[in-house]
């Protein structure tokens, strides 16, 4: 160090002071920028970097510009080393300052919007471990930083969490598909949801197990890892349904009162300002009956308003076949009496050899 002239030393303080005040201003300029922009915007990413930005601490900062004038200066490389190592240790503290700041700033976020407080609890328990990951992380570079041998130390955590993992991989599976939940939301507390053959509302969704109420009144409980690998159904964001029914009608219905009847659906439908019709066929023979197929969508996905307008719509077609005289079908069997043209011993049953089938 006393290698150093006056001049060494004005121009080291120089540049670790003016290093600091270059930091500490683009800070202020970018805080500022940020700020403005987090006002005009309904984001939150805006948001949570002005508050991250807060958190920048001038000792930090101060020590980055220490580490600059200390470039200048002649000093025995034990001497760098450990300034390098006090820059770069603050450095590392400074990025899990503002990885807590940020994680913190989201939950706040998540906990002030509206929603069931089981996901809040759950999510908060969930920010509480990535938080710990984030100072974890931090504190082994730093160790690592100052010259500490953590291979060690990161091989009995990697052995141990290993361990920990195959003792509770469905604990962990069941944690991880819950903060799968909570992120991608393919379902909310209230939704009306379909997995399998159950179905119900969704009454808690919890860190480990959802639970649905069924229509019968009963609970219903999945694992969340069980869950997210089923085909699951959303009824409440349905946007509208599409409906689709058979009419059954009569074999000896008059052709008139056939062609007209699929006309006579489309102005029943058509009626309803709530309904999309979309088709009405005469499609196939059937064993007892002429089938007709309706299909239209309800501009709704409220179901009891479904069926309401369905049974309006039923009702004004069967009042419209009794008008016109269209009788529905109903399942019939046809019993065949002797005629008089039949052979004498009578139709013999098939495969019978000799013996007669009499009527």
């Amino acid at each position: 160090m006393n290698n150093n002239d006056l001049e060494n030393w004005l121009m080291a303080v120089g540049v670790c002071l003016g290093s600091t005040a270059a930091l500490y201003f683009i800070r202020a300029v970018m805080l500022r920028r940020l700020g403005d922009l987090s006002r005009r915007t309904v984001t939150r990413v805006d948001d949570l970097a002005v508050r991250m930005l807060r958190k920048t601490y001038l000792v930090f900062l101060l020590a980055i510009g220490v580490h600059l004038g200390s470039i200048l200066l002649v000093m025995p490389d034990s001497w760098r080393l450990v300034i390098s190592r006090i820059a770069v240790g603050s450095l590392l503290l400074q990025l899990a300052i503002w990885g807590d700041t940020g994680l913190r700033g989201w939950r706040a976020q998540l906990l002030a919007t509206p929603g069931d407080g089981a996901r809040k609890a759950s999510s908060t328990i969930l920010f509480f471990m990535m938080r710990l990951v984030v100072w974890t992380v931090a504190f082994l570079m730093m160790l690592d930083n100052f010259g500490f041998n953590i291979t060690a130390l990161v091989a009995s955590l990697g052995v141990g969490g290993i361990a920990v993992a195959l003792a509770t991989q469905n604990i962990l599976g069941d944690l991880f598909a819950s903060l799968s939940i909570m992120l991608d939301k393919p379902f909310e507390v209230g939704d009306f949801i379909i997995v399998g053959d159950a179905l119900g509302a969704v009454e808690y969704i919890g860190l480990k197990t959802t639970r649905l109420r069924g229509l019968g009144g009963e609970q219903i409980v999945f694992s969340n890892g069980e869950l997210l690998r089923s085909r699951i159904h959303n009824h409440k964001r349905m946007l509208s349904r599409r409906v689709a029914f058979v009419l059954r009608v009569a074999y000896g219905t008059a052709e008139s009162q056939i062609t007209a009847i699929p006309a006579m659906i489309r102005e029943i439908v058509t009626a309803r300002s709530d309904v999309d019709f979309e088709r009405a066929h005469f499609f196939r023979y059937g064993d007892w009956s002429l089938d007709f197929e309706v299909v239209y969508h309800f501009k709704s996905p409220d179901y009891i308003l479904h069926m309401d307008a369905q049974q309006d719509i039923l009702l004004q077609v069967y009042r419209a076949f009794q008008r016109e005289g269209i009788q529905f079908a109903h399942p019939l069997s046809i019993v065949r009496v002797a005629d008089p043209k039949d052979p004498a011993g009578g139709w013999h049953a098939p495969g019978a050899g000799a013996s007669p089938l009499r009527h």
